[in-house]
């Protein structure tokens, strides 16, 4: 049965709640709603209040929503959300609003970028927006459209209702043309230094790995430079300071140009079970979003590698 109107808890209180339960955290919550903890602290404290029920169990450091919170959760937030996106159309801006997409700094870098000036000449009345960051962002906290994501082949079923896959991963060893590097066996191992990217650790994207799969773990190394970015490994690449792993997705448009060439007898070694893959933040994205993701879509099809 439903209460009178106005009987309802103010709308304050149930956006503080809607806030931490989104978040999980009164301290992000807080940083959401531009407040200190301890008001939003009052404000589930005032709504238990009203309510006559305990929404949150607080631990040490944790929070976590009771039966009652979930509930009252899954209602709010759809109309706290509801009431965004028409508040937001209501008040649209009379600038033209970006397309915000997040991703890496490698995947903004050696992906995005050199494929940028194609987006303006296609969509030149868009205005675009990266954001590169190494953590998963939530995307709708966080005002972002799109991401490019690089994660597990295989992603659980309730992650993919807004993910797309754009490319399986493989690997390639690849430098610069002028070091005319003929085959990776042991004398080039003993020629050349080889660029090392110090990230999370993934199949194949060590050379320790790689070169145990080619049976050439045993080989004595001239030397390893190390990064801890994917990019700067590319750039020394191209700079000729080295022999690259090339994630293949990544580096296409530099082995089209001829600033990097595969190695002469590497062949692509993958799928490593680990892909490309681009996240939207609804499932109904305006115009403008919709137009990028369907660019963004063809570019992966034209350059399919597998």
């Amino acid at each position: 049965m439903s209460v009178p109107l106005v009987k309802l808890p103010p709308l304050d209180l149930i956006r503080g709640f809607v806030a931490v339960g989104r978040r999980m955290s009164i301290t992000l919550a807080a940083d959401d709603l531009c407040v200190t903890q301890s008001a939003v602290s009052r404000q589930i404290a005032a709504l238990e209040e009203a309510l006559g029920v305990r929404l949150f169990n607080r631990g040490y450091r944790s929070i976590s929503l009771t039966a009652e919170g979930e509930r009252l959760l899954r209602v709010s937030d759809s109309a706290v959300q509801q009431m965004q996106e028409i508040v937001g159309a209501l008040a649209a801006p009379q600038t033209r609003q970006p397309v915000t997409i997040t991703a890496s700094i490698g995947i903004a870098g050696l992906w995005l970028l050199p494929r940028i000036g194609e987006l303006q000449r296609l969509l030149p009345d868009i205005d675009l927006r990266i954001a590169t960051s190494e953590k998963v962002l939530d995307l709708r906290a966080e005002g972002i459209d799109l991401a490019l994501r690089y994660a597990p082949e295989r992603i659980a079923p309730e992650a993919s209702s807004r993910a797309m896959h754009l490319y399986d991963e493989y690997v390639l060893p690849v430098a610069h043309p002028s070091l005319n590097v003929k085959k990776l066996d042991a004398a080039t191992l003993a020629r050349h230094v080889l660029l090392e990217f110090e990230g999370v650790r993934r199949p194949l994207l060590r050379w320790a790995d790689h070169l145990g799969a080619r049976g050439l773990d045993s080989a004595p190394l001239r030397g390893v430079l190390r990064f801890n970015q994917y990019d700067q490994v590319i750039q020394a690449a191209t700079a000729g300071r080295g022999i690259a792993l090339g994630r293949l997705a990544l580096v296409q448009p530099l082995l089209a140009d001829g600033r990097l060439a595969a190695i002469g007898n590497a062949r692509a070694v993958g799928p490593t079970g680990y892909a490309y893959w681009l996240h939207q933040a609804d499932d109904t994205p305006r115009d403008d979003v919709r137009a990028v993701i369907d660019w963004i879509v063809e570019q992966a099809r034209q350059s399919q590698i597998a």
